[in-house]
């Protein structure tokens, strides 16, 4: 049971690593969204902006076939930590256009912020059934298997599939930060394989 406790705590401890060097690499990279739990002693969520929110509802208003302002409302929300209103936003763009990974991957990481592990998984494979080599996605797909499911075993295979796809992408690199860390909790071949 302890030795449990010292993996749990670990893993723990590998998560926050690899999320804030997601977080801090997505920022300064692209808006998609990144799966990470919420942590306690956080700070606040961003207010929302709501001159942006009132724009960009007259503009999906205005625009009911363009998925590009509902995304943006998405993102909105997502920043603002409102995962229920930006999966929702996130739903609304998808029906406009279904085979957009970004986006879907950004629906999948909202249903894990809002506890729906099992949904962000299922949203995860349609993202990947669109583009099988979205490498954002492979990632999100470990860290919810690792911490929304604790299924190790297939967080580890997710992380592999990432540095197998694109070994020298930033995903891959957070991938094997995953990968050790797992491999440090479980030595002797525990879930990421031998």
């Amino acid at each position: 049971m302890r030795a449990d406790s010292i993996a749990f705590a670990l893993s723990g401890i590998l998560f926050g690593v690899i999320v804030g060097w997601i977080l801090g690499s997505q920022q300064a990279s692209t808006p998609a969204a990144t799966a990470a739990a919420p942590a306690e002693g956080r700070a606040p969520a961003p207010p929302l902006d709501e001159a942006r929110l009132k724009t960009l509802a007259a503009a999906a208003g205005s625009e009911p076939t363009n998925p590009a302002p509902r995304v943006q409302l998405g993102n909105l929300y997502f920043d603002a930590e409102r995962y229920t209103d930006a999966a929702q936003w996130y739903e609304d763009a998808l029906r406009l256009q279904p085979k957009d990974a970004n986006v879907s991957t950004d629906l999948g990481v909202a249903y894990y912020y809002t506890n729906q592990p099992d949904k962000a998984i299922a949203q995860f494979e349609q993202s990947l059934a669109i583009d099988p080599a979205h490498t954002k996605t492979m990632l999100n797909m470990g860290i919810v298997k690792a911490f929304g499911k604790q299924d190790l075993a297939g967080a580890s295979a997710a992380w592999k599939q990432v540095i197998a796809t694109a070994p020298a992408s930033p995903e891959a690199q957070a991938a094997r930060k995953a990968l050790e860390g797992l491999q440090q909790a479980h030595p002797g071949g525990g879930p990421s394989g031998g």
